[in-house]
Formats: C-alpha cells, sequence, structure tokens
C-alpha cells in the first residue's frame, strides 16, 4: 500500500505554520547561518492531505554528506497511527532520488510519541536505529492551560518551596535582551559542567531570527549579581524550555526555580497551553551523568513524554557505516567526559545543592 502520492521541491516559506519551531521556515534561516543548507518539500498523502517537510543538508567532507530532518515529518492530522511506521519507510524512499547525490544518509527524528516500554519503529529493512540522537526524544511537557494556582499544586512541594524561597531572598527576574551577560552565565555552567557550547553570533542570531514576541530571555539576579537565565521559544500552543545557564554564585537562593515559574506564568499570558522543558534522561537512573537534570525538571509536575528518537536510512551504506561507527565512538567519549568525578564536597554542602538546578544548556542542533 502507498501513503505518498508525490512530494515536491519548494521554498522553505512552506513551513512557515508548521506545529514545531525545527520544522519552521524561521528555523531553516537560522540554520542557514552555520553550515546548513535548507530544502523544503510538499508531501501529498494518499488520502491525506498535503503536508509540508523540512531537511537541513550538511557536507562533513568533499563527497560525504547527509541529510537531517528534525521533527519531521509532521504527519496530517487524520493518518492513522498504525500506518506511520510504513509511511516513514516509503518517504525515505522517495525523498532519495530528490536529495544531493553525494548524500550518505537520511536522518529522521519523528515526534511522534510512543509508550515508555514500545519499541519505537518496527522496521528493519531499509532503518535502522541511529547512533545518537540529536534532539531529545524524552521530555517533561506542563499543562499551563490550568490556573496558575493548579499549575503550582501539581508540582512536588519542595518546588513550591523554592519557588517562594527564591521570592523572599528578593531574587529578580526580568525579560532581557542582554545576550552578553546570558553568554557569560553560558560559559560559567559550560566550565562548571563541561558541556560546549556554540559561539555568542549562534545566539544573537536565534534572537535575531524569531524576534522578540517569539523568544524571550529571562534573566535573575539578586542585588548586583547575575544569577541564572534561560531561553523559552513561544510557538502556537507551546513555549520551549530552549537553553539555560547559571552562575556559581548565591546557588542556595534557587533562582532556577524562579526564572521557570516567571516563564511558564508568561508563556500563559500569551495563550500557550503548553510549556516544554525539553530534554530529559530517559528515565530516573541515578547512575545517569544527567541524573540532576531528570530530578530538576519532574519536579514541576508536567507529563514526562518518549518520542522514538532518530532513525537512518542509509543511501551508501559502506560510507554510512563508516559514520556510524565513528559517530558510536563519539558519544561513548562524550558520556565518559560528562561522567568525571565531581569535586568533593561535604554532607553539609551537599545537602544544601540537593534540590538545584542541576540542569545544563540542552543540545539543539
Amino acid at each position: 500500500m502507498e501513503y505518498i502520492k508525490k512530494i515536491t521541491c519548494n521554498d522553505p516559506g512552506v513551513c512557515k505554520k508548521t506545529e514545531s519551531f525545527l520544522q519552521s521556515q524561521q528555523w531553516a534561516e537560522f540554520k542557514s547561518r552555520f553550515g546548513w543548507k535548507p530544502f523544503a518539500f510538499l508531501i501529498e498523502w494518499e488520502g491525506y492531505g498535503v503536508t509540508p517537510l523540512l531537511t537541513l543538508y550538511r557536507c562533513i567532507v568533499p563527497r560525504f554528506s547527509f541529510t537531517y530532518i528534525p521533527w519531521g515529518p509532521e504527519l496530517p492530522e487524520n493518518f492513522p497511527a498504525e500506518f506511520r511506521t510504513e509511511a516513514l519507510e516509503e518517504l525515505a524512499l522517495k525523498l532519495k532520488p530528490l536529495i544531493m547525490p553525494d548524500n550518505v544518509f537520511i536522518r529522521f527524528e519523528p515526534p511522534w510519541l510512543i509508550n515508555e516500554k514500545e519499541d519505537a519503529l518496527h522496521i528493519e529493512t531499509t532503518l535502522r536505529r541511529a547512533s545518537a540522537s540529536v534532539q531529545p526524544p524524552d521530555t517533561v511537557i506542563i499543562n499551563i492551560d490550568p490556573s496558575c494556582e493548579e499549575i503550582l499544586n501539581n508540582m512536588k512541594q519542595k518546588w513550591r518551596y523554592n519557588i517562594s524561597l527564591s521570592g523572599k531572598k528578593n531574587v529578580k527576574v526580568n525579560c532581557s535582551r542582554d545576550i552578553e551577560t546570558f553568554y557569560k552565565l553560558l560559559k560559567e555552567t559550560a566550565l562548571r559542567d563541561g558541556i560546549a557550547v556554540h559561539s555568542i553570533d549562534y545566539y544573537k542570531a536565534l534572537f535575531e531570527i524569531f524576534g522578540d514576541l517569539n523568544l524571550r530571555l529571562y534573566i535573575a539576579s539578586h542585588e548586583d549579581d547575575y544569577l541564572a537565565a534561560i531561553v523559552v521559544l513561544l510557538r502556537e500552543k507551546t513555549a520551549t524550555y530552549l537553553y539555560g545557564a547559571s552562575s556559581n554564585k548565591k546557588r542556595n537562593f534557587m533562582a532556577a526555580y524562579a526564572l521557570q515559574w516567571k516563564a511558564i506564568q508568561d508563556a500563559k499570558k500569551a495563550g500557550c497551553l503548553y510549556y516544554d522543558l525539553f530534554g530529559i534522561p530517559p528515565d530516573d537512573d541515578p547512575n545517569h551523568p544527567m541524573a540532576g537534570l531528570y530530578r530538576f525538571k519532574t519536579g514541576f509536575g508536567g507529563k514526562i513524554i518518549h518520542r522514538t528518537g532518530a532513525w537512518d536510512y542509509p543511501v551508501k551504506p559502506a560510507f554510512y557505516y563508516i559514520f556510524y561507527l565513528a559517530e558510536k565512538l563519539r558519544k561513548k567519549i562524550m558520556n565518559l567526559k560528562k561522567q568525571k568525578p565531581k569535586k568533593n564536597i561535604n554532607k553539609e554542602a551537599a545537602q544544601k545543592l540537593k534540590f538545584q538546578d542541576n540542569s545544563i544548556e540542552t543540545k539543539i542542533e
């Protein structure tokens, strides 16, 4: 059975009203400034209408490139869930002659939700699970349609306490365009947590393209000290927490909690129904290098959801296998770096840090 009637090449402008910002015209423009070449298509589904698709092409070395599809395809609203796996396989086959001739593989990261114990895709012929995901397949989404009182009541008690404590400590949260201060905090976070960050031009371009109304920078301060900052993107019904950074100063002032609560309230006022904390480990394994991130984000009372993760369609299998092994090795090295031992701290200090924000910058490519 065929699900796709026709695929036609189009301008990225056809992606103007996609549900996800990662499939949007703005994201195409943004990524085009940093080594990616966007290509857009219109997919005409058999009996289900037409949907846009944004793809991002990148050359790694001469004659070796790949196509990446973040959170795509967005299927028609009435498309049967039981057929989506076969539809993805068909899409890969029909995109093959339309992509650049030096493509080694196509990487899909579908936005579809799955059950925790459900096998993401049941394909063993043309698609294979990627060695690493680019976007976080697991996240926490808070329903912010209820009253603020209800949203608070759905949080863990300690999280409500920390939000209140930040107020008592006189932590101030302001919506700002001070990208330089945000970047200083980001570099401080990177040094402390051993993560990589983009250049400041990357974040400036993000704000330039998505604009004042859609992209918001919140900075928390106390007296003359900047304590933490977050970046939140509003699109359609969802606000998404993209980046977070924090200072080493006054960690017990709970600035991270004040930031999230302010962003949630503003997103609700702007008409959003959901607040996506955008990325957690797959479960609450205390040995996971980002276990603190899991504890922090799940404490806000949202629903834990799981997506399929990344799947690759090898266009040139021999070259793809080399890339697959190299990426797998890189991921292993990065995980080992995240697991490096922390400096010793005494029990009293550890207890004070227990409920503080352990989040680091979410990796968004």
